[in-house]
């Protein structure tokens, strides 16, 4: 056999091998889609479940929302989707349900993250984040960030504070 023929075989072995290994690389990320989403429909369920036992009225499924942003000056729609919009006791939450030990905490940043966006983009009471797993509804309390006073308010303060005392001084001598 000619070594050119040798290289031509094994150059076609290549490229079936690599077409095979595309396939199945292809079916397999189609197959773990699947799952994710099969696993999402199954947490989701039961987080609903677990919502109706808590005493909470589901009013909406799947909710999406909106808020601008301004980059630079420049107007920019953040958009996002909570799994679940909710009431009970005359208060409306957004929910989020997870799954599995490490999503379903509050102290995660990646979760933080999303129940502070949910708790900016919905005009609700408050946020709920279910463990699906675990069987949990957990709400989640964002308090507003305390406002500091800048150091000219602080000094105008101080500075009406010393007027009205220098004038409560003057009426005294007068």
């Amino acid at each position: 056999m000619k070594p050119e023929h040798v290289a031509i075989g094994l150059l076609g072995l290549l490229v079936v091998v690599q077409s095979v290994r595309g396939v199945l690389a292809r079916s397999r990320g189609r197959r773990l889609a699947a799952r994710a989403r099969r696993l999402g429909a199954e947490g989701e369920a039961r987080a609903e479940s677990l919502l109706r036992e808590g005493g909470y009225r589901v009013l909406d499924r799947q909710v999406a929302a909106s808020y601008a942003l301004h980059v630079d000056g420049e107007r920019v729609e953040a958009r996002v989707r909570a799994d679940f919009l909710v009431s009970r006791g005359g208060k409306r939450f957004v929910a989020d349900a997870k799954r599995g030990p490490e999503a379903s905490r509050a102290d995660r940043p990646a979760t933080r993250r999303q129940l502070l966006e949910y708790r900016h983009a919905y005009a609700v009471d408050g946020v709920l984040l279910i463990d699906a797993e675990r069987g949990a509804v957990r709400e989640i309390e964002l308090p507003s960030p305390e406002r500091r006073a800048t150091f000219a308010e602080r000094v105008s303060w101080w500075a009406w504070g010393a007027l009205a005392g220098a004038a409560v001084v003057w009426a005294l001598r007068a």
